[in-house]
């Protein structure tokens, strides 16, 4: 492959891997679900007939769920367009990244994989040995109950004895020694049983045993995740639902207090500070103070409230990157483009006077500078794009400064994250936790890469993703089936 094929199979991949992790194929502030979904498609259908290999390894490499489960579906569809060295390593990659997602999506992929008619002896024993790693089927039978049923039966797999009375024939039961299933059968006809019982699960019974949601949120067993989504509900039922801030994830804390009124934020802000500071900490790990002096400018423009299914997510993402940039930083500067002072009170207003701050912040001389973005300069129109021009060609022409732009939006009609200049490397983002990878994978976007390089990379994260401990075993019985 010559030097310009390789170029171009180098920004195919990168605009592919951009798409799939910003890009969840939901509405976004300027585009709909269905641009999202089409542009989608296309990007993965021309990945998966010229670049199978890293198409499958992509898996590996940061990109969300949505588009994890539709390479899946994607790869175990089409085994007459592999070879058997490609099978036999998308098994294991395949059966790595399922054990880290989470299990209602898997269920869900695996019914997309019966509705396709994919049902291929590969497929069957990937679906299987997940099924077998999982910790309860159980707990499995009673809350992703017809997920469950469906995989069984389309993977042929023989559910032990309780589990697969509890799904096919529960009625014929006169008691479980499982304690799930036992209170899941009970709470046919005893209400009492419902606060032994998951609580979405229990949310199913309560209207038919007349339990009230404040009755229900009091005695309910509730998961963090659950925690988090139900809080305003038990705010308007006067219930206390406590909330474990420093244990969350970081994005998804940035969104929590986001959600809060910002007299609220202002109230609790040292307690929110702390609970972010923790989180950055957590993911910064043994990098922490590593990236010498830095510097970010969050866009807090109207246009990151984002949109009615992805609320205040940009402006989320921006927050997050705020404080994982201070924990790995050994000196930072957090700017943004409208809002002064605590960052925790920001919240989406005005345009985006992009080249003003960038100008702010270049003064500062940083070692690295990160914009989290959507891009849509317009105060004035392509100002940023000039700024950062001239501030390299005539100022740092040397690049003592190294700019990155993290874009959390993705653009459907030109099948691309918005970029910010020319020069000026742009990655999709998802998650403020990955800020520090994909500052890494920045390097590959500015077109000065080479595709070995990628390819090296793509390998890397593949041997880590398969290093876990957790997959180890399902990924070596998932391997060279057919």
């Amino acid at each position: 492959m010559d030097q310009r094929s390789q170029q171009v199979a180098c920004e195919d991949v990168l605009l592919f891997v951009n798409a799939a992790i910003a890009s969840t194929g939901q509405r976004e502030f300027a585009s709909t679900a269905d641009e999202h979904v089409l542009s989608l498609q296309f990007l993965h259908a021309y990945m998966l007939a010229n670049y199978r290999d890293l198409y499958a390894s992509s898996l590996a490499v940061g990109i969300n769920d949505f588009n994890a489960a539709l390479i899946i579906v994607n790869l175990l569809g089409t085994p007459h367009t592999a070879t058997v060295e490609q099978r036999s390593g998308e098994g294991p990659l395949i059966a790595a990244r399922l054990s880290v997602m989470p299990p209602q999506r898997v269920y869900r992929l695996f019914a997309r994989l019966r509705r396709a008619g994919v049902n291929n002896r590969r497929t069957r024993a990937i679906i299987r040995d997940w099924l077998a790693a999982r910790p309860d089927l159980a707990f499995d039978a009673v809350k992703y109950r017809r997920g469950l049923a469906g995989a069984a039966r389309h993977s042929h797999m023989q559910l032990p004895d309780e589990v697969g009375k509890a799904l096919f024939d529960w009625s014929s039961a006169t008691r479980f020694d499982s304690p799930v299933l036992e209170a899941w059968r009970r709470a046919h006809y005893d209400k009492s049983a419902l606060a032994e019982l998951p609580y979405t699960v229990a949310e199913g019974f309560a209207g038919r045993r007349g339990v009230s949601r404040k009755a229900l949120l009091t005695q309910a067993r509730l998961t963090a995740g659950e925690r988090l989504r139900l809080q305003s509900a038990a705010d308007r039922t006067k219930v206390e639902v406590s909330l474990d801030l420093a244990g969350m994830p970081l994005t998804r804390l940035a969104t929590y207090i986001l959600s809060l009124e910002r007299p609220d934020r202002a109230r609790r802000s040292a307690e929110l500070t702390d609970a972010l500071r923790a989180a950055a900490a957590r993911v910064a790990g043994p990098h922490r103070g590593t990236w010498g002096r830095v510097v970010t400018v969050g866009d807090d423009s109207y246009s990151s409230a984002g949109s009615g299914v992805k609320r205040r997510r940009p402006l989320a993402v921006a927050l997050a990157v705020h404080y994982l940039a201070e924990a790995l930083a050994v000196e930072h500067d957090g700017l943004w483009l409208v809002h002064r002072g605590d960052p925790l009170l920001v919240h989406p207003i005005g345009t985006t006077p992009l080249a003003s701050r960038l100008l702010d912040a270049l003064a500062l001389a940083p070692d690295r500078l990160i914009v989290v973005s959507d891009a849509w300069d317009n105060d004035p129109p392509g100002g940023a794009s000039e700024v950062l021009r001239v501030w390299r060609e005539r100022v740092d022409p040397d690049s003592h400064t190294e700019v990155v732009h993290l874009n959390p939006v993705y653009d459907p009609r030109d099948l691309m994250v918005r970029p910010l200049a020319p020069g000026v490397p742009s990655v999709g983002i998802r998650d403020g936790e990955d800020a520090a990878t994909l500052v890494e994978v920045a390097r590959f976007a500015t077109g000065l890469g080479h595709l070995d390089e990628l390819t090296g990379y793509f390998a890397t994260q593949v041997s880590r993703l398969l290093s876990n401990e957790a997959v180890a075993g399902a990924s070596a019985q998932a391997g060279g089936l057919v």
